[in-house]
């Protein structure tokens, strides 16, 4: 849960780095709380409202976190345009997401897993 937070704390952060894990934590938990708000809407008769509040609450830490995952495999947060070619797009981002990031220093900062983490 704390990666959750994590990116929430860093909600328009578009710089340094984030690990695999961090990206896919968010999107898991993002997934599971969108599933839920769908559910609820549904059974409340509100039905796009819980879950357009939430997009729009979470849209700037998805950029960011998702620009930081693309930082941490060497490449420009840029790529992130990619997403809008049909089908080839999705797949390249999901290639590029799941990427084992760089071990070295970059340009956009050092490793994420030889930082120790703050909690």
């Amino acid at each position: 849960m704390h990666w959750y937070l994590d990116v929430l704390k860093k909600y328009a952060v578009f710089n340094g780095r984030a690990r695999r894990q961090e990206y896919w934590m968010f999107t898991l938990f993002s997934v599971i709380i969108s599933i839920v708000l769908a559910i609820v809407d549904n059974v409340a008769g509100t039905s796009p409202i819980l879950g357009g509040i939430y997009t729009v609450a979470v849209l700037l830490p998805t950029l960011g976190v998702t620009i930081r995952r693309l930082h941490d495999t060497d490449r420009s947060g840029w790529w992130i345009l990619i997403g809008i070619v049909p089908l080839v797009g999705f797949i390249v981002m999901l290639v590029f997401l799941a990427s084992e990031g760089k071990r070295h220093d970059n340009s956009y900062g050092p490793d994420p897993k030889l930082v120790p983490a703050t909690y």
